[in-house]
């Protein structure tokens, strides 16, 4: 065929990939000229052009595409690009062929999330990705959830991973000043998971360096849902509602049990028979135990709670532009009286083509939260405490109806009529950006953050609580947190010939974060009608404030030879206000390199599809957690003395303190075979943390008691497995499946002095230990001729002391991950989770309080393992003879430890597709139905209620310790989505 003119034009037609319409507005260019077009109505463009040129063709929502002249007219299919296929993975600040992605990245598609009631997106993670372990710190709707990718990397700084929705760096930090017992607010909880695309978790160095400081503990990328040009308006509505349990509830002894163990400890004590408490009435005493009656609180404090969701939705695009507009409700209860959490939520993305270089646009989303909380923990004031610790022979009410008081413990009812504690978050999150093709593959985008959290904490104490006697008290607590942020971003992508490509990534980003706090208290109200402030008589109030910022330049750099061999780098550099002038900056590089083995001559008789070899290694940063003025003297204001202000010292100064830095190296292998049915990743990667930032101890003559100093050093090795298979695959019968196994093993390699954690000092930290290790008494067994309780004298001294102390247990699990299946058969889908850990011990707090031996003076009753205690020579058991005296029952011990292994049924969704013929008339498009139940099934050898529990989650350094925590729910629901 003859080259066409100079002056020749080509016709061509560009059409949408999947649904074969055609795409307006598509632009249609001449590679490395100014020529372009935009298609019509049609999908049509003319074009002047070369046979031999190249036409570059790009769309919003889809993915670029480039296509020779070899004749007058041309016909372009364009794949819709979601950044969540196979093809393509999303990085930091960008995307990136996953044949060339040298890190370990792991993407988790929300459609498997479906049907689980969760109202955070972190939490809907939990056995999806292999080296991320998430669970809940208690079954409380709305609260903490802890989250960890390839183990603790830091002791006082953050072990959290970072959140980037959008580009937004966004705050996960709880912001709620109420001390609830260990148990914590979750910020992640505002953002509502019916609006998320595509979420990413990078986990080594070289996927994380990019971000510098934020990246010691990885990144989760959360991209949300996008409109598609040309593609009409669409409207899609979901909603859901349902109805959660606990699977078991407390059970304590009865009222007879309880007065025999009463009156067994006082005899066992040399207590006079005949004056045991529990004696005839007639004799002086309560009466016989067999007369004690028993009155159950434990049903009163739990409920079946309801959860409902509503979310609608529209999206779509014209010829420049696309959008996405969605709102939601949610509302769950929880199964313990009388929390509960509600939010109201919207988004609104919006892309614009303002012409064929530059386009402009926003991700915004607003929430509006509010918690109706209580004390569901270890404290006096604990609904669950109130109820289940308070001896059972004793009455709920007294004689004249009124709420009965225990010496320490509210009466649970008047706890649960009578608590006023109210969370209320607003929170705003949001992104514009410009983005401008300066030259053919060189894009300039600059954008401007914000992430507005406002938390208020609202507490009335009245008078039929204890806490609010005599006459009513109440606080309120106004936290603020803005972080400002502006990037800049300078992208070059380029092919040079077949062989080559090329990535170029330079940024600079200015980051500012200010908090403050407004605090108001009342006391004495006149009546407990009134509960502002303002009504109480004696009023007192203070503020804080606090700010920091954060100055950075980044690069990033890839080349990819024959679409086989790749090597890729980034560093960073940040600047942080926390540190003194002279450690202010910190750098932190990262290389990587993958091969594609299968793809040379000599592995073409292999029976893999796929044979990549990965590796890499970077340095990341952290100075999370700290305050942000570590570095410096302080002075407090405010220290009044005869009633005048003043001055003091508040903190010593370290202008030497600089970042705690974390260097990672991983190893990969990704193999697929049965034309690629079968795939399996297998990663290695040791991670090595030293400067650690530690608040040390000083002399107390020096006239404070810490100071924050670069000490320490952590280790974590550990190995992956994801294996992913399509059992089956015909057209009406689909069957895949996942499996996720992770190791991680920690290690404190260098700490200057041993860190004990929670009451009684249940952990500790010390070199050559690791974090959550349990330091207590080994309880050996009981003496069978004695009753009495034998512990490891490791000293060898004779006497059971501080010394014989020692690590026997931790709470991190040797193995966790988890088990997705799907089955879809013609218009039914199916879908099963399971997760699993194996090797984790938990503290069981609820067992040390009540199998006490009568240690707490009758004052707590007991559960039903106390009934296995020893009664006379001869009986076997590890449960030691009832005794308020010597080391039976007042020693942190071992016996309270028990192994938390368990393997859950996370989820189970059944859900049914209605045929689109019967849906036509109506103008809908898609309508789908479904059941679900979540925590269907646990196997177990835990005593508690629960082996998913930490009664401190507002402690990074504490875990697997179970005091009065409530249990996570099973929950059955029911909902549709309809797409018209």
């Amino acid at each position: 065929m003859a080259a066409l003119a100079q002056d020749a034009v080509t016709k061509g037609v560009v059409k949408d990939g999947k649904t074969g319409e055609p795409l307006i507005g598509a632009r249609v260019q001449v590679k490395g000229t100014e020529k372009g077009t935009i298609t019509g109505v049609d999908g049509s463009f003319n074009l002047p052009a070369e046979e031999g040129q190249t036409l570059i063709i790009s769309s919003l929502g889809y993915t670029q595409r480039e296509v020779k002249v070899a004749g007058e007219s041309v016909s372009i299919v364009l794949q819709e690009d979601t950044k969540a296929l196979s093809e393509v993975v999303v990085v930091g600040y960008g995307t990136q062929s996953q044949r060339a992605v040298s890190s370990a990245v792991t993407s988790v598609n929300p459609a498997e999330m479906k049907g689980i009631p969760a109202p955070s997106p972190d939490q809907l993670l939990q056995g999806k990705a292999a080296g991320v372990q998430i669970a809940a710190a208690s079954g409380t709707p709305g609260g903490g959830i802890f989250v960890r990718i390839r183990g603790n990397t830091s002791i006082n700084a953050s072990n959290e991973p970072l959140y980037v929705v959008d580009g937004v760096f966004i705050n996960n930090q709880s912001l709620s000043g109420l001390s609830l017992g260990g148990q914590t607010t979750n910020p992640l909880a505002d953002l509502n998971p019916a609006d998320i695309e595509s979420i990413e978790i990078l986990k080594d160095a070289n996927a994380t360096a990019i971000y510098g400081a934020r990246g010691a503990n990885g990144v989760v990328l959360i991209t949300t849902k996008r409109g598609k040009t040309n593609a009409g308006t669409r409207i899609n509505f979901q909603t859901y509602a349902g109805i959660a349990k606990a699977p078991e509830i407390f059970e304590t002894v009865n009222g007879p049990q309880e007065a025999e163990l009463i009156n067994e400890t006082f005899i066992n004590d040399g207590g006079n028979p005949a004056l045991a408490p529990f004696r005839p009435k007639s004799e002086g005493g309560l009466g016989l135990p067999a007369e004690q009656t028993t009155y159950s609180r434990i049903p009163d404090v739990f409920q079946t709670a309801l959860t409902q969701s509503y979310d609608l939705s529209a999206s779509g695009g014209g010829e420049s532009n696309r959008f996405f507009l969605g709102g939601g409700y949610f509302k769950q209860e929880g199964i313990v009286k009388p929390a509960a959490f509600e939010r109201f939520s919207g988004r609104f993305n919006y892309d614009h083509l303002v012409n064929n270089r530059l386009t402009i646009g926003t991700s915004t989303t607003v929430s509006y939260s509010k918690r109706n909380q209580s004390r569901n923990d270890d404290s006096a004031q604990g609904v669950i405490n109130s109820a289940l610790y308070v001896p059972t022979y004793l009455p709920v009410y007294n004689e004249d109806g009124s709420y009965a008081r225990h010496s320490i413990f509210d009466n649970h009812l008047a706890l649960i009529d009578n608590l006023n504690i109210q969370g209320e978050s607003n929170r705003l999150i949001s992104n514009l950006y410009g983005e401008y093709e300066l030259l053919d593959g060189l894009t300039f985008k600059s954008s401007w953050s914000l992430d507005y959290n406002s938390y208020s904490d609202k507490v009335y104490n009245n008078s039929q609580i204890s806490v609010g006697l005599p006459a009513g008290n109440a606080s309120r607590t106004d936290t603020r947190m803005i972080t400002l942020l502006n990037e800049q971003l300078l992208t070059y992508n380029k092919h040079f010939g077949n062989d080559h490509f090329l990535n170029v990534l330079l940024g600079n980003t200015v980051q500012q974060t200010k908090y403050n706090t407004l605090s108001l208290t009342g006391r004495n109200f006149p009546s407990d009608v009134f509960q502002e402030i303002a009504s109480s008589s004696l009023q007192t109030g203070s503020t804080n404030s606090s700010q920091n910022g954060l100055v950075s330049f980044f690069s990033r750099a890839g080349y990819t030879f024959k679409d086989k061999y790749s090597v890729d780098g980034s560093v960073r550099a940040d600047a942080s206000s926390r540190f003194g002038a002279a450690n202010r900056w910190g750098v932190f590089p990262s290389l990587g390199a993958s091969w594609i083995v299968s793809e040379e001559a000599f592995a073409r008789d292999l029976p893999f599809n796929l044979i990549k070899l990965r590796a890499n290694i970077g340095v990341t940063g952290n100075q999370n957690g700290i305050n942000d003025f570590a570095s410096l003297g302080l002075w407090r204001a405010g220290r009044n003395y005869d009633g005048l202000p003043g001055i003091s010292h508040q903190q010593l100064a370290n202008p030497d303190l600089k970042w705690e830095t974390t260097r990672q190296w991983n190893v990969g292998l990704d193999l697929g075979l049965l034309q690629n049915r079968l795939k399996l990743e297998v990663n290695y990667y040791n991670k090595y943390t030293k400067d650690l930032l530690l608040e040390v101890p000083v002399a107390a003559k020096s006239g404070f008691s810490s100071v924050f100093e670069n000490l320490g050093e952590i280790s974590n090795k550990g190995v992956e497995l994801n294996i992913s298979s399509t059992n089956i695959a015909r057209e009406d019968f689909t069957w895949t499946s996942s499996l996720n196994l992770a190791r991680n093993v920690n290690r404190i390699e260098k700490l200057p002095i041993p860190i004990n954690q929670h009451s009684r000092d249940w952990i500790r930290m010390e070199e050559g230990g690791s974090v959550y290790d349990f330091w207590v008494y080994k309880q050996l067994y009981v003496d069978p001729q004695t009753g009495d309780a034998v512990y490891d004298d490791v000293d060898g001294n004779g006497a059971i002391t501080v010394a014989d102390r020692q690590i026997v247990a931790n709470a991190s699990p040797d193995f966790f991950g988890g088990l997705n299946n799907q089955i879809n058969f013609k218009r039914f889908d199916f879908g099963a989770l399971l997760y699993f850990e194996y090797g984790n011990d938990i503290l069981n707090l609820n067992r040390f309080f009540m199998e006490h031996g009568g240690t707490r003076n009758g004052s707590i009753t007991y559960l039903p393992g106390q009934l296995d205690r020893w009664q006379q020579p001869g009986d076997m058991t590890d449960v030691p003879r009832l005794t308020r005296t010597g080391n039976n029952y007042n020693l942190p011990n071992s016996r309270y430890i028990e192994d938390g292994s368990f393997l859950r049924l996370r989820s189970v969704t059944l859900g049914y597709t209605v045929p689109a013929e019967l849906l036509s008339r109506y103008k809908v498009s898609n309508l789908r139905l479904y059941v679900s139940g979540t925590n269907l099934w646990t196997l177990t050898n835990y005593s508690g209620l629960d082996p998913e529990v930490n009664v401190a989650g507002n402690n990074q350094n504490v875990r697997g310790i179970d005091h009065a925590v409530v249990p996570q729910p099973r929950s059955f629901q029911a909902g549709l989505n309809v797409t018209f």
